[in-house]
């Protein structure tokens, strides 16, 4: 089962990173984009992990 993250708990899973700073990832590239639901933006936590791998592989 798919588990989605709210903006709040996506903030959490990056450190305490600001709203501001999340929507300039979103806008780079950097981050994966939300599902809208209801009107509420979620992120899939599987495709958060995903990229944050990506991310910290293509760095090493």
């Amino acid at each position: 089962m798919q588990t989605y993250l709210t903006l709040t708990e996506l903030r959490a899973k990056l450190g305490g990173r600001s709203r501001s700073a999340i929507y300039l990832d979103l806008a780079a590239g950097r981050l994966p984009q939300p599902i809208k639901l209801g009107g509420r933006l979620y992120w899939p936590e599987g495709d958060v992990d995903a990229h944050l791998r990506d991310m910290r592989d293509k760095a090493a």
